[in-house]
């Protein structure tokens, strides 16, 4: 990593540590320089706004969330409940939510696009690895995998980003994904519990 590298990583960790003490709203692009005791220009050479600066920080997360996905993928568990385990890495910690939050409003649409993009490309080579274990432990029964694990992830996605679903429709979801995993009918049941 440059110094240029490790100065511009540095600024996105302050204004990380700002965002989750502060709000976003409230810290300002003075607030990080301070911070981080440069120059306004220096701000400004590494970042052309405090947006860019959020996006950026949240792709730090989803970072943090794939290392942790990772881990939950070479668990001793089955498939399925590392399956569950890696979609749960994905999740931010109780202390990011102000952050996903403000990425999640609808002002930030495209942001909130491109960042869900990333995360879905981030965890569909993981969970396909995790779906080829179940496969070979004949607990699945499918091909076209990343297309299965998209699909997936996008109507998972679209049905409990925002909390906002009934009982009945987390149980159609279970019952679609045992359909296009191809595993058998209630194998699945646990996720209705953990949703």
């Amino acid at each position: 990593m440059t110094k240029g590298e490790k100065r511009r990583q540095k600024l996105l960790e302050i204004a990380y540590g700002l965002f989750l003490a502060k709000g976003y709203e409230e810290t300002s692009v003075d607030d990080i320089i301070a911070a981080a005791e440069i120059a306004k220009g220096t701000y400004y050479y590494y970042f052309q706004s405090k947006e860019q600066m959020l996006e950026e920080v949240t792709e730090m997360m989803i970072d943090k969330q794939a290392a942790a996905a990772e881990q939950a993928a070479g668990s001793g568990l089955s498939a399925p409940e590392r399956l569950i385990g890696i979609i749960a890495s994905f999740r931010p910690e109780p202390a990011e939510m102000p952050i996903s939050d403000v990425v999640n409003r609808p002002e930030n649409l495209i942001m909130h696009e491109k960042l869900k993009k990333k995360l879905i490309d981030r965890m569909t080579p993981i969970l396909c690895r995790v779906a080829e274990d179940g496969i070979r432990d004949g607990i699945f029964s499918c091909d076209h995998i990343p297309e299965r694990m998209k699909i997936l992830l996008y109507i998972g996605s679209a049905l409990f980003d925002e909390g906002k679903y009934t009982e009945n429709e987390a149980v159609v979801f279970v019952d679609l994904a045992e359909k296009v995993l191809g595993a058998a009918k209630g194998s699945l049941g646990f996720i209705r519990d953990l949703i």
